[in-house]
């Protein structure tokens, strides 16, 4: 069943069950460990859960950190109350520090996804290119250019018409922004529309075709992927002037 199981989620249980269970292993020393030396073994539970997931995950760990190191830790023993100022002291800091570092934790876990990300696209963008200079030939890149849309966007289905503007789908335009009509798509809140979103293949002034692009459910890319969609589609454009004759 775990096998089933996102990485979030298993953070999730983590953090639900992970702070009483080292409170429990903490309890034959609680007598002779001071109440700050327990709270840093729990601060270092609560960023191993962080590092695991995400934010909320690695905030519900630091709830349940402070609430466990209440319950078990502090006198009176296993009821939730502290008598003490300097226990209150240690567990509010405990709570505090536990959510601050574990931001901290998500934050670095998401700008080392987004540098992998970015070099992914980078990737896809060369690896287009060389096969624009290789002569490959259109089609080739075509076919090439229309796997990548799937998989970049999150589509369902991808297609190519050569040289037709039937309709007036929604359009990824140059800066990632999506235009329908007069009205402006929001992107970002709401992902691809469920109508087909229409991709111009153009260069030099010329335009050569479009993509049209079937969202899947729930599919909603960040900018950065839509922009090197329409790089993408560029690209495309000039594997056409490529073999395009020389205008007079």
């Amino acid at each position: 069943m775990l096998r089933y199981l996102t990485r979030d989620q298993v953070a999730l249980a983590a953090a639900l069950v992970l702070p009483p269970a080292v409170c429990a292993l903490l309890l034959p020393f609680r007598d002779r460990m001071s109440n700050t030396n327990a709270a840093l073994v729990l601060v270092v539970v609560v960023v191993a859960v962080a590092v695991l997931g995400h934010r909320p995950a690695g905030a519900l760990a630091a709830l349940s950190a402070a609430v466990w190191f209440d319950f078990f830790l502090t006198r009176p023993y296993e009821r939730f109350a502290i008598t003490k100022s300097a226990d209150i002291v240690t567990a509010g800091l405990l709570l505090a520090v536990g959510v601050a570092v574990s931001q901290l934790a998500a934050r670095t876990r998401e700008l080392k996804v987004i540098a992998i990300t970015d070099d992914d696209y980078l990737a896809q963008i060369h690896h287009t290119a060389r096969l624009v200079e290789s002569a490959a030939g259109p089609d080739a890149v075509v076919d090439h250019v229309r796997r990548q849309l799937v998989g970049l966007l999150g589509l369902s289905g991808c297609r190519f018409e050569y040289g037709t503007l039937i309709g007036h789908p929604p359009r990824l335009m140059d800066d990632g922004s999506i235009a329908w009509g007069r009205r402006h798509w929001d992107a970002d809140r709401d992902g691809l529309p469920q109508e087909e979103v229409e991709l111009r293949v153009s260069r030099g002034g010329r335009f050569h075709g479009r993509f049209l692009l079937q969202g899947a459910p729930g599919a909603a890319p960040p900018l950065a992927a839509r922009l090197v969609a329409v790089t993408l589609a560029n690209q495309v454009g000039a594997a056409y002037e490529s073999v395009s004759p020389v205008r007079a």
